[in-house]
């Protein structure tokens, strides 16, 4: 990418790759980035015949123009690079997030549970893109809402907030948009002959989540005094309270390099809209 720090999407000219380049292109735009529309092809059959590999080509060839094609006549503006590769979809865009400033990718929607699509192109980039990922879950053209709702930061003490944040305030700022920042608390249970009570007073759990959240705000307060940004703190599950905010733009949250974590999983399947994964 010539050292430039691009919007990288992954197409494959599918119903749910063209909403994710639509997606894409609003990222590209919105930080005055370029675009790489990258498609990956394999030829399947070993040696084979030269003319039907080289007929799969430009197959491949037609598919990425396409996307690119699509890209220029929506935005005229926008610095569009198409990726041509052969081999996996999964190696290169794990080689171009390297340089990347964002992924998109399309998903048929995720399964019951994260495993259920290890080995999905939208599963593999979460585990190990190593930029800020996009998922942009369902398929067709994203609804156009008559007033876009906030972004939404699922924020844990757990180290990963900051990360967060900065994605999160940053998409908020390009976008107008008011954040929207959750923590989940919970009782730590003890067990006594048997039963299990709260160990804590659960309104100093709560004050305590309280103070956690408006300490781990404050410098973001100052940094983006443009955007609008509330606090919330819940008892509920961090995931059923995330996909609750149902007029959602999108939804970021952490998750450790290499795996799924469990909020995230949680939001690649339940979220009602894209959701961006940080780490």
């Amino acid at each position: 990418m010539n050292g430039t720090r691009g919007v990288v999407i992954g197409y494959d000219g599918s119903d749910h790759s063209m909403q994710a380049l639509d997606w894409a292109m609003d990222e590209a735009e919105l930080r005055k980035l370029p675009l790489v529309v990258c498609h990956a092809w394999q030829w399947p059959y070993g040696d084979g015949d030269p003319a039907a590999r080289e007929s799969l080509r430009h197959a491949a060839e037609h598919v990425l123009w396409h996307g690119a094609d699509c890209a220029r006549a929506s935005s005229p503006g926008l610095d569009v690079r198409p990726d041509l590769y052969e081999g996996s979809t999964t190696v290169r865009l794990e080689e171009l997030s390297a340089d990347a400033g964002l992924l998109v990718v399309g998903s048929r929607g995720l399964g019951a549970v994260a495993r259920a699509v290890i080995g999905s192109v939208a599963a593999h980039a979460v585990a190990h893109a190593q930029c800020p990922v996009i998922v942009v879950r369902g398929r067709g053209p994203l609804p156009r809402r008559p007033r876009e709702g906030p972004i939404v930061a699922g924020l844990a003490d757990d180290g990963k907030a900051d990360a967060v944040l900065a994605f999160a305030c940053a998409e908020a700022s390009v976008r107008g948009l008011p954040l929207l920042a959750v923590h989940a608390w919970h009782q730590p249970p003890v067990a006594w002959g048997g039963i299990a009570f709260p160990a804590l007073d659960p309104m100093a759990v709560r004050d305590a989540a309280d103070t956690w959240l408006a300490q781990a705000l404050r410098p973001w307060r100052e940094k983006q005094p443009n955007v609008m940004i509330e606090a919330r703190t819940t008892q509920s599950p961090a995931g059923e309270a995330l996909a609750a905010v149902t007029d959602a733009t999108l939804v970021v949250v952490g998750s450790p390099h290499g795996r799924f974590g469990s909020v995230a999983a949680a939001m690649l399947r339940h979220a009602p809209c894209p959701v961006a994964i940080v780490r």
